[in-house]
């Protein structure tokens, strides 16, 4: 955007930059302390989910290889097109690389790090308009810690791309004002950091830039020559993100035509809502009981909200500081500073990103869902909190520099009594809309408790903006007050902490368990030696054990994940949560552990937390399951044994894969000698297979079992159909003695190809980022987009 010339007595020499840069690292380490002192780490996704993803990243790399392919994950797992995987993050690549195995707490550390960019960024962001340092340091503080900056750093991919955009958009300024290629270069190459994880805050960060640079267009006297005069920079740009983005975007599209969640509809999008109430937690934190360790939260959340809603207490926590709230209602809206030409730009994003996170409680929210591509990816308006943050640290900043230059404000004329109102309004609202959920629970003493307590601070905090003088020095306590109250309220709460023993599987397991799980690991590495690849399905241990296969080897048949293969769930009926027992289903094709398609898939041992017979109702009798290990909280079974992961079949059947997912059971097939082979595979089919010879006589040995390479031996007295009992992807390549041989999908869900008579090596290799691959996913995307444009156009 178009910004003026900074003041001639500018309040940026190097030595405040230096301060304010000290400031901002001081707070930054004095919160990052907070977790291993007090002996927490970040909790749920961030462990249960990405340091599993994490730890798989680095014992790939430490053994050669890239993780494009997880194989302990959902009995396979298309790591390099899952945007939570990490694998294009570079930070978290190089990360992996030099640690393989880090600790928790360095995990977190660096997670936390990522952050800092965004901090530091926002002192060239102040300096460049001549804004007081003090606003900077401000502005970084809640930037860190403020809001869902903090409520939410469970959800690491967000945390990665939330931590980008204040940097990004420093080098869009600079790009746009010197017209500067290097800038411009500096920008695309930050912003694909900030949006390669394909997350919702990507998305709106990515929107946030898009509305930057369309402002500094419009606010220029002559638009069109602005843009005429940057055309190339703007292309470049383009192009240059672009180029970055590319692959890892095609990846993420071709696994979400095959995922769950394609896309969502609009009333479950709009059940992510931010409930209006919630805006209370902006004034007082606690006022919901948000923070309370005993995590008796009586605010809006699923539980309480008619009509339901994807949101919890951590979504809904939008506390970032006294001063804050006190500034924005008094000097910026009471005092009409926020209306000012110089914060415009952030103003309307605080503005538009909080209307957006209301979702479903606006009319704004439908008409955007229905227009905009690319929201109806994503299943919560609420994320768009991030920017709110974003765009409160900035005005907070902001107004602590128009404190400093001109003191406490003088209400505008024409607006001293409208203006006034309406921040008094919005606080009568909040505290009546926050007690409205009080009062019912039973709650009302302790939330008048954390208002009085709030409206102490926010005294404190008046009678330093009234002093007429040193107001530099008045300014820099409520500064330090701010990053003391930030840490004392959002580091290390309970939101965000939890004692690290309750993620022990990834340090040291209770004896009981290690022992168990240490006389699993045995037996498998037998059966491993002998040539055996068994899977196993771990069920109800816990948050932290639903990925934990990754870190321990497993190959399990389930996990946590919101993305999975939609025909492996329909037929499996896994879920995206393995921590509750009572959230497995079992579909028609699997009814029980003895089914057809169990013992194709290979799984032979089941892990869970309880004994058989204590396991809820729905489930199906372990009839037959030898009990391998039980005590305490693990029991393990050996379930019967499993077909081959590989076997030879002389005799196909076809089927049509998707009306088999839709019934009951498997085609009767004889297993041993036939294969199922669907309509789509059969015209790659080149020899007959319908003869009424008996079964081939050979074999099938796994010579090598890797992440993205499986080697086959084969040895058959005719032409058959090696069948390899993975899941079916594209992006998998067969060879047959080093001859490409088209991969056919046999018996539902697995990978299979033809192999002559004789003695030969089959290899099954992951390239899903082979120029072959990528040109079939972007032909199917432009399929399905022109599909959707015709249905669009007939309706």
């Amino acid at each position: 955007m178009r910004l003026p010339d900074p003041p001639t007595a500018s309040d940026w020499t190097g030595r405040s930059f230096l301060l304010a840069l000290g400031a901002v690292l001081l707070f930054w380490a004095a919160a990052a302390a907070v977790w291993p002192l007090t002996g927490s780490v970040v909790p749920w996704d961030s462990k249960n989910h990405f340091y599993p993803m994490l730890r798989y990243l680095g014992a790939a790399l430490a053994n050669g290889e890239l993780p494009l392919w997880n194989p302990y994950h959902f009995a396979g797992h298309p790591s390099v097109a899952d945007p939570q995987s990490l694998l294009f993050t570079p930070t978290m690549l190089l990360f992996a690389w030099a640690v393989p195995s880090p600790s928790m707490e360095l995990f977190d550390a660096v997670v936390f790090a990522h952050l800092l960019p965004g901090a530091v960024a926002m002192l060239p962001l102040f300096r460049r308009r001549g804004w007081h340092p003090a606003g900077a340091v401000v502005a970084a503080m809640v930037f860190v810690l403020g809001g869902s900056a903090s409520a939410r750093l469970q959800h690491t991919g967000m945390i990665l791309s939330y931590g980008y955009f204040p940097l990004a958009l420093w080098l869009l300024e600079e790009a746009l004002a010197r017209r500067s290629y290097a800038f411009g270069l500096g920008f695309a190459a930050v912003a694909a950091l900030m949006t390669v994880g394909r997350d919702q805050v990507a998305f709106l960060c990515g929107v946030a830039l898009i509305a930057c640079a369309l402002h500094a267009a419009a606010s220029d006297p002559r638009p069109l020559a602005y843009l005429r005069a940057r055309l190339g920079l703007l292309a470049a740009m383009a192009l240059a993100g672009g180029a970055l983005l590319a692959v890892p975007s095609l990846l993420t599209m071709q696994f979400l035509m095959t995922s769950t969640r394609p896309s969502f509809g609009y009333g479950v999008a709009a059940m992510g809502s931010l409930p209006p109430e919630s805006l209370a937690t902006g004034l007082f934190a606690d006022v919901f009981g948000s923070l309370r360790w005993t995590y008796d939260y009586w605010g809006p959340d699923w539980q309480s909200l008619i009509g339901g809603t994807w949101t919890d207490r951590a979504i809904n926590y939008l506390f970032a500081g006294t001063l804050p709230a006190l500034l924005v209602l008094w000097h910026g809206l009471a005092g009409g500073r926020l209306f000012a030409r110089e914060i415009r730009f952030f103003a309307l994003l605080l503005a538009g990103a909080l209307l957006y996170a209301l979702g479903r409680y606006t009319p704004v929210f439908p008409l955007l869902f229905d227009h905009v591509p690319g929201i109806d990816l994503y299943r919560r308006p609420a994320d768009a909190t991030f920017l709110v943050n974003i765009g409160l640290a900035v005005a907070t900043g902001y107004l602590v520099h128009r404190f400093v230059r001109d003191g406490a404000p003088a209400l505008p004329r024409g607006w001293r009594l409208a203006l006034p109102l309406l921040a008094l309004g919005f606080v009568a609202w909040a505290l009546a809309g926050a007690f409205a959920f009080a009062l019912p629970a039973g709650r009302g003493v302790e939330a008048l408790r954390d208002v009085a307590a709030g409206a102490g601070l926010a005294l404190a905090a008046v009678l330093l903006l009234r002093a007429p003088r040193r107001r530099a020095l008045a300014a820099a306590l409520l500064v330090a007050g701010t990053g003391a109250e930030l840490i004392w309220r959002n580091a290390g709460s309970s939101l965000n902490a939890e004692p690290a023993g309750r993620y022990a599987v990834f340090h040291q397991l209770p004896p009981e368990q290690l022992q168990g799980l240490n006389l699993l690991k045995t037996e498998l590495d037998a059966r491993h030696a002998r040539g055996e690849h068994p899977r196993v399905e771990i069920l109800g241990l816990g948050g932290a054990w639903q990925n934990a296969s990754m870190v321990l080897g497993l190959e399990d048949t389930i996990g946590y994940n919101p993305l999975r293969l939609s025909d492996y769930e329909r037929a499996v009926g896994p879920g995206e949560n393995a921590a509750d027992p009572n959230l497995r289903q079992f579909p028609g094709l699997f009814r029980g552990y003895r089914s057809r398609l169990a013992s194709l898939l290979g799984l032979e041992y089941l892990v869970l937390d309880r004994p058989a017979e204590r396991l809820p109702r729905h489930f199906p009798q372990l009839t037959g399951a030898q009990l391998l290990y039980g005590s305490g909280q693990m029991w393990i079974y050996r379930l019967d044994p499993a077909k081959p992961r590989a076997y030879l079949a002389s005799r196909l059947v076809p089927v049509e894969s998707e009306s088999v997912l839709s019934q009951d059971e498997l085609p009767d097939f004889e297993s041993d000698d036939t294969a199922l082979v669907d309509q789509e595979s059969l015209p790659k089919v080149k020899g007959t297979y319908a003869g009424t010879q008996g079964p081939a006589r050979g074999t099938a040995t796994i010579l090598a079992y890797r992440r993205n390479v499986v080697t086959v031996e084969v040895d058959t007295d005719r032409d058959g159909v090696l069948v390899l009992h993975d899941l079916y992807y594209p992006g998998w390549e067969a060879r047959v003695d080093g001859a490409r041989r088209p991969i056919l999908r046999t018996n539902l869900l697995f990978r299979g190809v033809e192999v002559p008579a004789g003695r030969h090596v089959v290899e099954f290799r992951f390239r899903p980022l082979s120029v072959d691959n990528l040109m079939a996913a972007a032909g199917e995307l432009l399929e399905r987009d022109g599909d959707e444009a015709g249905a669009t156009a007939v309706r």
